[in-house]
């Protein structure tokens, strides 16, 4: 049993005829970590998860799973301990929910009286002996969740896990996620709602053509990126006025109109800044500090911003 990474990739690529899908990818994972992995489409997220799932051989490089090369023969024995929610759920129509998650228990070698349990925590236990020609994409979608908790894996890879979900669903899924990774589960999300994974994940990856070019905490890689935070007062005009003089020369006047002044600040500023503001004993009616959102950070590897590669 290994004491290290449950996901560790050294030099890893996927070459298809002259395309190279990967492209010399270092990663790891430790156990009770969550890792977003994000990227447009084509940037390279599909062809990772099949090579960390076995299902790819990669071109070059080096993968270790638990301890093991997922080609390797003994490789087999470990699937018990993987979760694996595909992008698109499919499952037989014309059969129940029940019998679905007992088909799956079965491969797994897992108890089958552990089902209740799954279906009380996707809550779907009511439609549980329904057939799946009568769910919604939604219950199709927790169901197939369900399927990816059977036997409590220690490695869980989640491809869209929301997709399709309601707010209250899609709370319940990262409830979910927050629970194995208290239970000490590696868990890999792949998912374009990047909204909703700010505060919710321990790193991510940012995956370009194939490229990792980005890698660590979200506020490590807005530092490295050098994104500012904004922080917004809102205060009565005479008020403003105080604040403009004060703050003549590092912001224009036309920052404080209206009674809302937006301010950029440099992340590792923010304290200071904020100390600076109470030592000025005004009368403020609000302060509120946005810090560049995951979203934002992507769209600016994306576009290049970050030029070499960054690991915070």
């Amino acid at each position: 049993m290994t004491t290290g990474p449950n996901i560790k990739l050294t030099g890893v690529a996927k070459i298809y005829g002259t395309t190279p899908a990967v492209k010399a990818v270092d990663l790891a994972v430790a156990p009770g970590e969550c890792l977003a992995l994000v990227g447009h489409n084509g940037a390279g997220k599909s062809t990772l998860i099949k090579m960390v799932l076995g299902l790819v051989q990669p071109s070059s490089g080096e993968i270790s799973v638990m301890g093991l090369d997922p080609q390797a023969p003994g490789f087999h024995a470990l699937r018990k301990d993987i979760g694996f929610l595909p992008e698109q759920v499919l499952f037989q129509n014309n059969m129940t929910g029940r019998e679905t998650l007992s088909f799956y228990a079965r491969l797994k070698g897992a108890p089958l009286d552990s089902l209740d349990d799954l279906f009380h925590k996707v809550d779907l236990f009511a439609a549980a002996d329904q057939r799946i020609s009568t769910y919604s994409k939604g219950m199709r979608q927790r169901l197939g969740l369900a399927q990816a908790l059977i036997g409590s894996p220690k490695l869980l890879i989640l491809d869209e896990p929301t997709s399709g979900l309601d707010p209250v669903s899609r709370q319940n899924v990262y409830g979910i996620i927050n629970a194995a990774k208290r239970d000490g589960a590696t868990v890999l999300i792949s998912s374009h709602a990047l909204t909703e994974l700010d505060a919710r994940i321990d790193r991510v990856a940012i995956l370009s053509r194939g490229d990792l070019v980005a890698l660590g905490r979200i506020a490590d890689l807005r530092r490295n990126i050098g994104l500012a935070s904004d922080v917004t007062l809102r205060a009565a005009p005479d008020v403003m006025a105080k604040l403009a003089q004060h703050f003549d020369g590092v912001y224009s006047p036309d920052h404080f109109i209206n009674g809302t002044a937006i301010l950029p600040c440099a992340p590792d500023q923010k304290v200071e800044f904020l100390r600076e503001l109470v030592d000025l004993n005004l009368e403020l009616s609000d302060i509120v500090v946005h810090d560049p959102s995951l979203e934002e950070v992507f769209m600016a590897y994306s576009r290049g911003a970050g030029g070499e590669k960054s690991h915070g």
